[in-house]
């Protein structure tokens, strides 16, 4: 009878494992927070890439968390940690948050896993920001690594242009009567989504002659006479050209798709929005930097890096590093940029087949891949959280019509300054 219930009880546990019902006991979870920032089928893609993983690697477990946008992201994490829940593997979060994160005990360094071969790959400009003292040589504690990262890029309707008789705009006044000129009822000469300023911000005060942050992570330039034109200049957009509509615009996630339908001549937005943009537009889509106010183009870096949870036992950390190199591998990156747009962070990935033919197909991949080497550097300081909170009230106050450009920027120096303050 004995030998009967073992029999038994064997047979229904080798029954449930065939079904899939009971998973292996020493599987590795290797949880990732993620967030979906631009119009692209990330969730498919991410799924299918841990089906791939998981194929080669029965003992790991790969767990996309899907937590909406980058500041979810860091928020959970956070708030995960101060209350002593289960902590993810990993995290994408902004490459600019790595201050934060790292003072808040919130992440841990990539030091001990990734190999001077293994970073030598990735494109300088993507690793620049992914350092924590970074000293413009590679030194420093690493503590992102780069997966989904952007810039910002003006996206334009090259027919509309065409049938218009204008060139594409390369200063301030041509980029203002480009916009007035292809404003209807039925279409927005200019989008800038400007609801969470800062990012589409940078390219206007850069042509105007001063970036917002310096190359230290305690200085900002707020009160300074470039910031302040390129701030008027948001502002004229509506005011005096009509070409935009007024005030806030909390319109990120729908203006590709405004712009793919012809609702909008021209975007400010992500180049992580390209593939959604190129596969949905009947239309030629022109890309290129921000015209700067007297010439010039302008863009600046962003997106998410790859993140180290702190916290995490020895075992989940390997997982997810060995994780991390396939996912980080030349074939997933190009794989990556071509189905979301993007970019492809590891410098082989462009001489792939894959990607030549891509590229060959849609020009415009390179076209915003040859600004790299001009990019500006992104708003990354200490406290970044309150600075930003900061600047961002003064910005969204002027667009609003409660202040006028240069008081706002006074207003947004004093307090950044005040707050950056005790890291000086």
């Amino acid at each position: 009878m004995k030998n009967r219930r073992l029999i038994i009880v064997f047979v229904t546990f080798a029954l449930l494992l065939t079904l899939g019902v009971v998973q292996a006991q020493d599987a590795t979870v290797v949880q990732i927070f993620f967030p979906i920032a631009v119009d692209s089928p990330v969730t498919e893609i991410l799924n299918g890439y841990a089906e791939a993983y998981e194929a080669e690697h029965s003992g790991v477990d790969i767990q996309w968390s899907f937590e909406g946008g980058y500041a979810d992201v860091k928020n959970r994490l956070l708030t995960v940690k101060e209350g002593g829940g289960d902590l993810p593997a990993l995290a994408i979060m902004l490459a600019t948050d790595i201050y934060d994160l790292v003072n808040a005990e919130a992440v841990q360094s990539w030091d001990a896993f990734a190999s001077d071969e293994y970073l030598a790959d990735f494109t300088p400009t993507w690793l620049s920001n992914s350092y924590y003292d970074y000293d413009g040589d590679g030194t420093g504690e690493l503590y992102g690594l780069p997966f989904q990262r952007s810039t910002v890029l003006l996206y334009y309707n090259a027919d509309l242009l065409d049938e218009a008789g204008l060139s594409v705009p390369a200063n301030w006044d041509e980029l203002a009567s480009a916009a007035q000129a292809l404003t209807t009822d039925a279409r927005e000469g200019i989008l800038i989504p400007n609801s969470w300023p800062y990012w589409v911000f940078q390219p206007f005060a850069a042509g105007a002659g001063q970036n917002i942050v310096s190359e230290s992570d305690v200085d900002v330039f707020f009160d300074n006479e470039g910031v302040i034109s390129a701030l008027q200049y948001w502002v004229d957009l509506y005011q005096v050209y009509g070409a935009t509509p007024d005030g806030v615009q909390d319109n990120w996630g729908d203006a590709p798709g405004l712009f793919a339908d012809g609702a909008a001549a021209m975007i400010v937005h992500s180049s992580g929005s390209l593939r959604s943009i190129l596969s949905n537009a009947d239309f030629t889509v022109g890309v290129s930097g921000v015209p700067g106010k007297d010439g010039g183009s302008y863009t600046v870096t962003g997106g998410g890096n790859l993140y180290l949870v702190a916290g995490i036992d020895d075992a989940t950390a390997q997982a997810a590093w060995d994780f991390v190199q396939w996912l980080t591998e030349p074939a997933q990156t190009v794989d990556w940029s071509i189905q979301t747009g993007y970019y492809n962070t590891r410098d082989s990935g462009f001489e792939l087949d894959a990607w030549k033919e891509y590229a060959e197909a849609n020009p415009q991949v390179d076209e915003s891949r040859a600004m790299l080497d001009s990019a500006v550097r992104e708003f990354s300081v200490q406290s970044l959280g309150d600075v930003r909170n900061v600047l961002h009230t003064q910005i969204l106050a002027v667009l609003n019509g409660e202040t006028d450009p240069a008081a706002a920027m006074a207003a947004a120096q004093e307090g950044a300054d005040a707050i950056l303050a005790i890291f000086k």
